[in-house]
């Protein structure tokens, strides 16, 4: 597994004294890597425990104090588990922000965690905190730019602070006396249905995720993998899982160059382990297909042939031809799909979202080794996760070793364990609603199985109830349509109608009349209550148009609001 000791990872006092310990022990093993100057850099544990108590002696030098929170706004790069882990060290709080967030989205952030201070990577993202500053009654007291380029004559450079000469053992020291109880950070939720709550993780919640984990994972040997970063580390499960838990593992990350060069950056990597929410597999499935009918007829036959002996392996109705054909559909097909994610995979992990029953079984029919799990902000983030042999892809697996998991009389999923959040930063009520008796409300309904085995099927909040009483899940609906490569992307709405309505994205060849057949070939295998009865055309769903979060998640009332005039 490793270094003696994860494997009892919640027994570490803190995630700081953690991240230590561990760069005392590895030395000059790589820790990190990024892409600067059209090359590949690494970063050695030992250059990470240097830098980070450099950080954490001048940030302390320039005013942080125990409690003061800390807004932080980068592209994944080495600097931010340096400074995360830094300030944790200090018993400051690292407040993740998004890329992507506007000035008013900066300013909600700052306002509600009452953040006076603040670390970007460039100009352009200092720049857009600052202009977020605007609703506070003071401003920031101070402000760090990451690549040396000041934001106005309002920010300082955060380089001079990387490298005081000095080594990490009194930081290092200072760390080990703060309790896993002590709030290591907010994490900020994304927001689908009103403004973004800030999730209090105390040391405790993280540190219980990577020691179920760890436990999990035993089998797999993970020290010494490679694991592709593309995620932004603000999203909570990136936060907890590609800073803190698989380096604590032992893997190496990886930050790729963003998901315009995700496929390159695989090619590139080989990483060993992948995480993507739903939306990407679903872009790369469609993608796999769209080049599987463009090769000869042939090749088109034995990709099919692969992909319906994979979907009767998984029902259990293989047949005798498909075992002597096994061989030849591996070479000519399934390790060509896999050489697509580097050919080196040991699992592809889904989580961010539910995932349609129809993707997972696509991937698992082509030999990738896709596992499905489930999280939520407020845990950790990992409630529970599929393993390598033993997954069921219809479901997000068992929960997590030392977590408790029932659900309430209406189905909603209930989490106990020492990963559930404190609470959400200012927000009693919200707190005593979220945490009752110790379980914390997920908000999610689901099922549970005489195996433990959990299956999400949708939001609480998000179950449509029609005019005459019946109810729908719009996720289950939405996922059955974005099954078809005509359609990229859709919200089912119809609260209080006589039937449901959908708002659809075309795929890149979907028009007007190919997107009425999908929906007329959809409902064919829909209950009467779940069929479309109009639809509408309408453009993409992105971040920028504020209709998608930054973790890929469909803003289902602010597309409402936006199109459902649309329907008519």
């Amino acid at each position: 597994m490793g270094e003696a000791g994860v494997e009892q990872a919640a027994e570490w006092p803190n995630l700081a004294s953690m991240m230590f310990t561990l760069a005392r022990r590895r030395g000059s093993r790589p820790m990190l890597r990024h892409h600067v100057d059209k090359e590949w850099r690494t970063v050695t544990w030992a250059a990470f425990a240097r830098q980070t108590a450099s950080l954490a002696r001048g940030l302390r030098a320039a005013g942080v104090m125990a409690g003061d929170r800390v807004l932080l706004v980068s592209e994944s790069r080495p600097e931010v588990p340096m400074l995360e882990t830094a300030l944790m060290a200090l018993r400051a709080v690292p407040v993740p922000a998004y890329t992507t967030n506007t000035p008013e989205d900066h300013a909600h952030l700052l306002l509600d965690s009452g953040a006076r201070m603040a670390v970007a990577s460039t100009a352009a993202l200092a720049e857009r905190v600052l202009a977020g500053t605007a609703h506070l009654r003071e401003g920031l007291r101070a402000l760090w730019c990451m690549d040396g380029r000041v934001a106005g004559n309002h920010g300082t450079p955060l380089s001079p602070l990387l490298d005081d000469g000095q080594g990490p053992d009194d930081i290092m020291a200072e760390a080990e006396a703060i309790p896993p109880g002590t709030l290591a950070c907010l994490i900020y939720t994304s927001g689908t249905a009103g403004l973004p709550r800030g999730v209090m993780l105390p040391h405790r919640a993280i540190l219980s995720n990577i020691a179920a984990v760890s436990v999990l994972a035993r089998p797999f040997q993970l020290d010494g993998s490679t694991y592709l970063s593309f995620l932004p580390l603000s999203h909570s499960y990136e936060h907890t899982v590609g800073q803190f838990m698989l380096p604590a593992l032992g893997a190496t990350i990886v930050y790729g160059r963003g998901l315009e060069h995700l496929a390159a950056d695989m090619l590139a990597i080989r990483p060993t382990i992948l995480t993507v929410v739903p939306r990407m597999l679903d872009v790369i499935r469609t993608r796999i297909q769209l080049q599987a009918g463009r090769e000869s007829p042939r090749r088109q036959r034995w990709f099919a042939r692969a992909l319906a002996a994979g979907e009767r392996r998984l029902d259990g109705t293989q047949t005798v031809g498909d075992r002597l054909l096994d061989p030849v559909l591996e070479h000519l097909v399934r390790r060509k799909v896999r050489a697509r994610f580097g050919g080196r995979l040991v699992a592809v992990i889904s989580g961010g979202a539910r995932l349609d029953p129809g993707i997972s079984r696509f991937f698992d029919a082509l030999g990738v080794p896709l596992l499905q799990g489930y999280g939520q902000t407020e845990a950790g983030p990992v409630v529970s996760v599929n393993v390598p042999g033993r997954a069921r892809n219809t479901t997000v697996g068992p929960p997590l070793p030392g977590v408790e998991v029932r659900l309430a009389e209406d189905g909603e999923v209930l989490v106990r364990g020492g990963l559930v959040m404190d609470g959400y930063w200012n927000q009693p009520g919200a707190t005593a609603a979220a945490l009752q008796d110790g379980w914390l409300h997920t908000g999610d309904v689901g099922t549970l199985d005489v195996r433990g085995l959990i299956t999400i099927t949708d939001r609480k909040k998000d179950i449509i109830v029609l005019s005459g009483g019946e109810k729908v899940s719009p996720a289950r609906v939405e996922g059955v349509l974005m099954t078809d490569a005509r359609i990229a992307q859709a919200v089912v709405l119809g609260e209080g109608k006589p039937g449901l309505s959908a708002l659809i994205v075309p795929g890149p060849d979907g028009d007007a009349r190919s997107v009425g057949e999908a929906v007329a070939a959809v409902n064919r295998g829909l209950s009467v209550t779940e069929r479309i009865r109009r639809h509408a055309l309408v453009p993409p769903f992105t971040v920028e148009n504020g209709l998608m979060t930054p973790s890929q998640k469909i803003r289902r009332v602010a597309v409402i609001r936006a199109h459902g005039t649309s329907l008519g």
